[in-house]
């Protein structure tokens, strides 16, 4: 009878187990059939869209018996690493930005791979590009950019304090998504907008504004798109990992070898036209890049930024900040 006890026991401790997914703590080993991406309506994120397109994401994803894999769209890296913290999204094309703010409260996850530099611009109504010759003659303006923690947001401000500009007293930053942005300029609410391509371009062509500074200009050289890895992801599925990267590698090489195509899927991604973008690779400072160490210091850089802003409460350290493992293995 005692023996019949502990069978039954043992039996019902085993059926919840496999119920839960949960027979075996090793790596690897917790069944994932379907991956979320995060991702901006953005020609920096490109090589996220052309994977999704070409279908490279579930076909080289497939043999880790991965059957269904979405893209979810966000207006900024902030909301974007929100529902990160919630585990909504596996992985995320973010700004280095709103990843370190997210991460040094807590998000348990790490940049595994680069995605692109510079990409953003300052552009003014068309009356006070005119005039406009000097930061300082931003002084008293309303200007509208991603919200706080974001990449635009900490360029912005960095760029304003290092030409002695009081980015809180001596003028209004109001926190915008592309698409408010570009209304609110266009309608004559706003004095001007800091936006990553290819918004900048959309409100020139609508002839309702001037680009008058580049990022690249601002902070030079400066990070801006990374991957961001699930740290569920790295430590149960590490293959499944190195096997994402490789995917990005194929589509940010995609978009220098077949660059026609990859405009024409980024115009439809993102629901604007084809010349919009055209005149924004013609006129923006970006590049996309895929190498983790080439951005470390920039990111680094961005910290402390986003500490002297008040933002994080501690100075992260590269490690706590990036796994290069997966890159280093594959590259």
């Amino acid at each position: 009878m005692e023996n019949n006890k502990i069978y039954i026991l043992f039996t019902a401790v085993v059926l919840i187990a496999v119920a839960s997914g949960c027979t075996s703590s090793q790596p690897g080993d917790a069944k994932l059939t379907a991956l979320t991406i995060g991702v901006q309506p953005s020609t920096h994120q490109v090589a996220e869209m052309i994977a999704m397109d070409k279908g490279w994401w579930k076909s080289d994803l497939s043999k880790y018996s991965i059957v269904k894999v979405e893209d979810k769209l966000f207006p900024s890296g902030p909301p974007e690493m929100q529902a990160m913290i919630g585990k909504e999204l596996d992985f995320a094309y973010v700004g280095a930005a709103p990843a370190i703010s997210a991460i040094s409260k807590g998000l348990d996850a790490k940049i595994i791979a680069a995605v692109q530099t510079n990409g953003s611009g300052l552009v003014l109504s068309n009356e006070l590009a005119q005039s406009y010759t000097k930061p300082e003659d931003l002084i008293g303006k309303k200007i509208a950019t991603f919200p706080p923690g974001s990449i635009q947001d900490s360029v912005l401000k960095h760029w304003l304090k290092q030409n002695s500009i009081d980015p809180d007293k001596d003028l209004r930053i109001v926190a915008m998504g592309p698409g408010d942005a570009i209304t609110a300029i266009e309608a004559g609410r706003i004095d001007g907008v800091f936006l990553p391509a290819p918004s900048p371009a959309k409100i020139e062509l609508d002839e309702k504004g001037k680009i008058v500074e580049l990022s690249g200009a601002m902070w030079p050289e400066h990070a801006c798109c990374v991957i961001v890895a699930s740290g569920d992801l790295i430590r149960e599925h590490p293959d499944m990992v190195k096997e994402i990267l490789r995917t990005h590698i194929k589509a940010t090489n995609y978009i220098y070898s077949n660059t026609d195509d990859a405009k024409k899927i980024c115009s439809e991604k993102i629901g604007l036209s084809e010349e919009v973008i055209q005149h924004s690779l013609d006129n923006w400072d970006g590049g996309w890049i895929v190498d983790p160490h080439s951005i470390a210091d920039s990111v680094l850089s961005f910290a402390q930024v986003q500490y002297d802003l008040g933002y994080i409460e501690t100075m992260p350290k590269q490690e706590d900040l990036f796994d290069m493992q997966f890159y280093d293995e594959i590259a």
